[in-house]
């Protein structure tokens, strides 16, 4: 499942607020609240979820990038954030740099497969350092989404 079908412009930050790994997922659970993608009624067990997964093992991967993610109940399909910080983002990721680049996704539960192509899918996307200067180097969400867009038809 590739970023550009889970993605609108709705659900990208281009400039995260946020300078530290719980507060970033904060945002970018709020926006998707927001957006109406997350009842608000479920707001509190989906970031439990994600903490749960946090504390297991940091989702930082390297390369500046972070992809946090977990599956619930409360979601009927794959719901997805993508979130840019210039400055960084401390993620206590696995090279110990700072993350630039973070995609919060919730699976449905009991969707396993699902929830490991989508994972593979994003991370395979942003190990390519062209696409990472592309979508750093973007104006606003939507020529963000666009990369997104036109990367995924390659």
């Amino acid at each position: 499942m590739s970023l550009a079908s889970l993605l609108t412009s709705e659900q990208i930050i281009p400039e995260m607020m946020a300078t530290e790994r719980w507060p970033a997922i904060v945002e970018l659970i709020d926006l998707l609240v927001g957006q109406g993608k997350i009842d608000p009624a479920n707001r509190e067990s989906i970031l439990a979820s994600l903490k749960q997964r946090e504390e297991t093992m940091s989702t930082g991967i390297g390369f500046g990038i972070a992809i946090p993610h977990a599956s619930s109940e409360a979601v009927a399909e794959v719901v997805a954030a993508f979130g840019r910080s210039s400055q960084g983002i401390e993620f206590d990721a696995l090279d110990n740099a700072p993350v630039k680049f973070v995609v919060l996704f919730i699976v449905p539960k009991n969707q396993f497969q699902t929830h490991l192509r989508t994972l593979a899918s994003i991370a395979k996307f942003l190990n390519d350092r062209s696409v990472r200067e592309s979508l750093a180097s973007a104006g606003t969400k939507e020529e963000i989404l666009s990369i997104f867009q036109e990367r995924s038809q390659k």
